[in-house]
């Protein structure tokens, strides 16, 4: 693709049955400070087969443009047909940068798209610049367990590309006087040529809860816990505040919290209002699942833990005494 004729930021709206997936639009406000930086147009990316819901949430949250392929073929996601009208779009407008959604889906379609391009492309973003020397953007992410971040340019090819995990971001502020150009492109793709179909969807099974990427409160423990029988504790301080329990991985290694509600870079990102970390030392894995939060609150018996460098409030004690004490202050109030 002729790098000089590549231009704007591209952001891929994922919907599931016409309804669009929060990630699409928490990506638009970050694509807005690269398309400010790059002093490009931001334009987001519909595809499938009801598709309003989805064009009206892009033009609210701040699109220039809206790209619509619109078919039954793409009632359902498939790497194939997505794949196929994705790269058809890419190669008549020649975008400079794609961002896309970390999730399953997302991330099929992103590396589908980047190995036929013959491009680069940065999994699991956590933050995003642009240099104004060059007009590269900066990918940055997590790198060797967590243990360090690290900034990755695409220099050589475009479109530069990377998946960013849902809730890394918050979603701006709408704005219902944003007036952005719909552009419906009539690309098909043969029915032949999708190698899958999808025959039926099978809910997962609920462990209970309200999942924690969605959770307004999230109290999560770690190692300090010191068992699985301990976290009942947090259910009920999280149960008082209408939120649910999270864990760090150490707590999921040692098979005490399910894969499901582990918080950091191997597990799940979220942005709650309050984040009640129990126990959790604070390493560079779980911070950056986390770090997000509108409030943070450490409890930690262990001054010097990282864990309180990312708090706002910060309680050196032994959780075993203070959990307690704040279930028991705030049943008072209850009452």
């Amino acid at each position: 693709m002729n790098y000089e004729n590549c231009k704007d930021v591209w952001v891929f709206i994922e919907s599931f049955k016409g309804q669009p997936k929060d990630v699409g639009f928490e990506l638009l406000g970050q694509g807005r400070i690269l398309a400010d930086g790059l002093k490009q147009e931001l334009c987001a990316v519909v595809i499938g087969k009801e598709v309003e819901v989805a064009i009206k949430g892009a033009e609210e949250y701040g699109a220039d443009k809206v790209y619509v392929i619109q078919g039954d073929e793409y009632e359902d996601y498939s790497s194939d047909g997505y794949g196929k009208a994705f790269l058809e779009l890419i190669h008549k407008y020649s975008p400079n940068t794609i961002l896309i959604g970390a999730t399953i889906r997302g991330r099929e379609l992103g590396s589908t798209v980047a190995v036929a391009l013959r491009t680069g492309l940065t999994a699991d973003c956590t933050a995003l610049s642009v240099e104004e020397d060059t007009g590269n953007v900066v990918w940055e992410r997590p790198a060797f367990g967590g243990n360090l971040y690290a900034q990755i340019i695409c220099g050589d090819t475009r479109p530069q590309m990377g998946t960013v995990r849902p809730n890394a971001f918050k979603k701006k502020e709408k704005d219902f006087s944003n007036r952005a150009e719909v552009i419906r492109e009539d690309i098909r793709v043969s029915t032949k040529s999708i190698a899958t179909r999808i025959i039926d969807f099978i809910a997962a099974k609920s462990e209970g809860g309200i999942p924690v990427e969605e959770a307004e409160v999230v109290v999560s423990g770690g190692r300090g816990m010191k068992s699985a029988d301990n976290f009942a504790m947090l259910q009920e301080l999280a149960d008082l505040f209408g939120g649910t329990v999270g864990s760090s991985r150490a707590a999921v290694d040692a098979g005490w919290m399910p894969q499901s509600r582990q918080v950091g870079q191997t597990g799940k990102t979220v942005s709650p209002r309050i984040y009640i970390a129990c126990g959790i030392s604070g390493a560079v894995q779980h911070v950056a699942g986390m770090h997000e939060s509108d409030t943070i609150i450490a409890i930690n018996k262990d001054a010097s833990a990282p864990i309180f460098e990312v708090a706002d409030y910060c309680i050196v004690g032994d959780l075993f005494q203070v959990v307690p004490a704040l279930i028991k202050e705030l049943r008072a109030k209850k009452e």
